[in-house]
C-alpha cells in the first residue's frame, strides 16, 4: 500500500468535497476544482472532515496511482484554500515587466517585446524585487499545475546563462556557472 495514498486529507473550514463518479469536485473560498481518477481499484471516501482514498490491489501501477491521486485531490483542497503561487526574477540591465489584466509584456533583451498571454484563472503581478536591476513576477492561481505550466513558459522566453547570469530565474534558482574564456599569457 501506498505510505502517500493512504494519508487521510484534512478539509479545512470552507472547503465542499462532492464525489461524483470518476471525479472529484472540491469548492473552496478561491475557486473550484475537479480532480478525475480513472482507475477501477481505486475509491475516494469522504468521511466527516476529510477525505480518504483507498486502493484493492497490490500492484504497483494501482500503488503509484493510489498515492497520484491522494496528492492530487489534497493539492485541490490546498488550491481553493490558500492558492498556490511561484516568484521570477528578472536579472539584466534594463530588463523590465509590466503586466495587464492577463498580459504579460516583457523587455528581456530583444529587439522587440515579448508579450505573454495568461490563461484563464491565473493572476500575473510584477513588482521590484531585492535588487536594482531585477523585477519580480508573481504567478497565482488555485491549480498547482497550472501555476508552474505559466511560471516555466514565462522563464522559457529568457533562460538564465551560465556566464553571466542574465535571463528569467526561479525565486530560489541556483545557476550553475561557467568559466568564460582566459586570456593566453
Amino acid at each position: 500500500m501506498s505510505r502517500i495514498g493512504k494519508t487521510p486529507i484534512a478539509l479545512p473550514q470552507g472547503v465542499d468535497v462532492k464525489i461524483d463518479g470518476p471525479n472529484v469536485a472540491v469548492k473552496g473560498p478561491k475557486g473550484a476544482l475537479t480532480v478525475p481518477f480513472v482507475d477501477d481499484h481505486l475509491a475516494v471516501n469522504l468521511e466527516g472532515d476529510t477525505v480518504q482514498v483507498t486502493c484493492d490491489s497490490q500492484e504497483k501501477g494501482a500503488r503509484s496511482l493510489h498515492g497520484l491521486t491522494r496528492t492530487l485531490i489534497a493539492n485541490a483542497v490546498a488550491g481553493v484554500s490558500e492558492g498556490f503561487s511561484k516568484n521570477l526574477d528578472l536579472f539584466g540591465v534594463g530588463w523590465r515587466a509590466e503586466a495587464q489584466g492577463s498580459k504579460l509584456t516583457l523587455h528581456v533583451g530583444y529587439s522587440h517585446p515579448v508579450v505573454y498571454d495568461a490563461p484563464e484563472g491565473i493572476n500575473i503581478q510584477v513588482g521590484n524585487g531585492e535588487g536594482g536591476s531585477q523585477a519580480r513576477i508573481t504567478v497565482s492561481g488555485i491549480d498547482k499545475q497550472v501555476v508552474g505550466q505559466v511560471a516555466a513558459d514565462i522563464r522559457f522566453k529568457r533562460k538564465p546563462e551560465p556566464y553571466k547570469g542574465k535571463g528569467i530565474r526561479y525565486e530560489n534558482e541556483v545557476i550553475h556557472w561557467k568559466q568564460g574564456k582566459t586570456a593566453a599569457g
